[in-house]
């Protein structure tokens, strides 16, 4: 008889049944674990729109939430959707025995509605953000947090690193879409970073999507895998369940995989990698192979993909920080300014300072 691990989930219901409860409850019972649930509110949404919601009392949601410890003692939860500083800070008590709390806000809905007023966006922060062992954010959800705003990798792994000293364990943000095209993830903790990047934009930015992710990690979480290995597992079920489940997707599935591989390592070496045979070997397949694989997706060159990416960040970090051109070169991994000048002014047609003097 399979053993019974009850993985908690604490959020918001859907009647569409694409995010919310329902869908964890499917996520989670997918991934092998036996759902249990607390509600924290009832919305009227279908699957295009968020029309009302009415967030439960405090009461009501810390009653379901004990009945289901006291009994089943779930050794994770994932926290969602809840309504109120006061809810907040109740939850945390009845939550702070398990192992793992996975903490997914959903302070912005997909359609860019704000869910969560000030009082409960500093409760979050304040009383639930420094027991997480994971904290997952949308980057327009850390830009509302940390009033910043997020436009390149450096910003992400700054916003990383400051949830880390609040208290978070772990950080996953996503949806960075500072390189046009393509969507940026970042997995941070104290000792360990790593991008994910994928041009499957509109798989990624489904309803729900974000809520599936956390449901199926603390899944994997309380089935004892560690959290990489447990955001691993995750992300093989969703890119496979969710993502490409109902996506237009006229590709085939494996030069897509190979593809958004080759992103993923381009977004971590960038700096100090431009020569497509790197990437290749990463890949452990020819530069050949990996020209037939870009070809097919973007009909592009690997070469083509990996100077728009150098040339992208080089743009950004030209507009939005207070670098010198010396220090934009050293930092994209030229040797030289001179370098990095003409190979700036080969893609763009002009030099870098002719490119910031317009700003």
């Amino acid at each position: 008889m399979r053993r019974i691990i009850p993985i908690l989930s604490i959020t918001g219901s859907d009647g569409s049944g694409g995010a919310g409860i329902q869908a964890d409850v499917k996520t989670i019972a997918d991934m092998g674990g036996y759902p249990v649930t607390a509600l924290t509110a009832i919305t009227v949404q279908n699957s295009k729109s968020l029309a009302d919601i009415q967030y439960l009392p405090t009461d009501w949601v810390v009653k379901q939430v004990r009945a289901i410890i006291d009994d089943l003692h779930p050794t994770v939860a994932k926290i969602g959707l809840v309504g109120s500083g006061p809810t907040v800070e109740r939850l945390r008590h009845e939550v702070i025995g398990c192992r793992h709390i996975v903490l997914d806000p959903g302070l912005i809905s997909s359609s860019g509605k704000r869910m969560a007023d000030d009082a409960t966006l500093a409760a979050f922060v304040d009383i639930l953000l420094p027991e997480s062992s994971l904290l997952m954010l949308k980057c327009n959800e850390a830009e509302l947090i940390l009033h910043t705003t997020i436009l390149s990798d450096d910003d992400m792994l700054g916003a990383a690193r400051r949830f880390c000293e609040m208290g978070a364990k772990w950080v996953l943000l996503r949806g960075g879409s500072h390189i046009e095209g393509q969507l940026t993830a970042l997995l941070y903790s104290e000792n360990y970073s790593r991008f994910f990047t994928s041009y499957n934009t509109e798989g990624w930015r489904k309803h729900g999507v974000g809520g599936a992710l956390s449901a199926a990690i603390a899944t994997r979480l309380g089935m004892g895998d560690d959290m990489l290995s447990a955001i691993r597992k995750a992300h093989e079920y969703i890119h496979s369940q969710v993502v490409y489940s109902v996506a237009a997707e006229t590709k085939s599935f494996r030069p897509s995989d190979l593809y958004n591989e080759f992103l993923s390592h381009l977004a971590a070496n960038y700096q100090t990698a431009h020569d497509v045979k790197f990437y290749a070997d990463k890949l452990c397949i020819t530069s050949r192979y990996l020209s037939l694989i870009t070809d097919k997706v973007v009909s592009k060159s690997p070469k083509q993909v990996i100077d728009d990416y150098v040339m992208n960040q080089a743009k950004v970090l030209l507009e939005s920080s207070r670098m010198t051109i010396q220090e934009v070169a050293g930092k994209l991994g030229f040797s030289s300014q001179a370098m990095f000048c003409r190979y700036f002014k080969h893609y763009e047609g002009r030099t870098p300072t002719e490119f910031r003097g317009q700003f």
